[in-house]
């Protein structure tokens, strides 16, 4: 069992994550982590890890989706190292996404993301959501064929 001031401090340190990725506050969102950032994105397999991957992940979807929030956020305690929040993503297409033109259509979808802690900080976020309601709302369904 976490001890209640543990649980306190990593859901603050998750709601600075969440506020430091809507902000595009990189450093801040970079210092929620334990020296180590680390993104896995499991639709597409992708993994983001450390300081440079992770500002990459985020440059390029705030360039396609530079609106990008979450909505209705609701975190769970796990267990002694696991947050799970469940949340909706909602953003705008207005940056070019994948080297394609903006469709300037909206998304929204419900998502899944899985935090893994050391003390008080996030050793890895594990992303589901579903690729294909996100790129089919926005217009862009040709590119679920292109994924390998």
């Amino acid at each position: 069992m976490v001890p209640a001031e543990l649980r306190r401090r990593r859901l603050d340190v998750l709601e600075r994550h969440f506020q430091s990725e809507v902000d595009h506050d990189w450093d801040t969102c970079l210092a929620t982590f334990n020296g180590h950032p680390r993104y896995e994105i499991v639709p597409t397999g992708q993994v983001h890890d450390g300081d440079d991957a992770v500002l990459a992940y985020h440059r390029a979807q705030r360039t396609a989706f530079p609106d990008q929030r979450h909505d209705d956020v609701r975190f769970h305690v796990a267990d002694d190292d696991t947050v799970i929040a469940e949340f909706d993503l909602l953003g705008t297409n207005t940056g070019e996404l994948l080297g394609m033109p903006p469709t300037g259509k909206a998304f929204r979808v419900p998502v899944i993301a899985v935090f893994s802690f050391e003390g008080e900080r996030i050793t890895n976020e594990r992303v589901y959501l579903d690729l294909a309601t996100l790129l089919s709302q926005v217009g862009r369904s040709e590119l679920l064929s292109a994924r390998t």
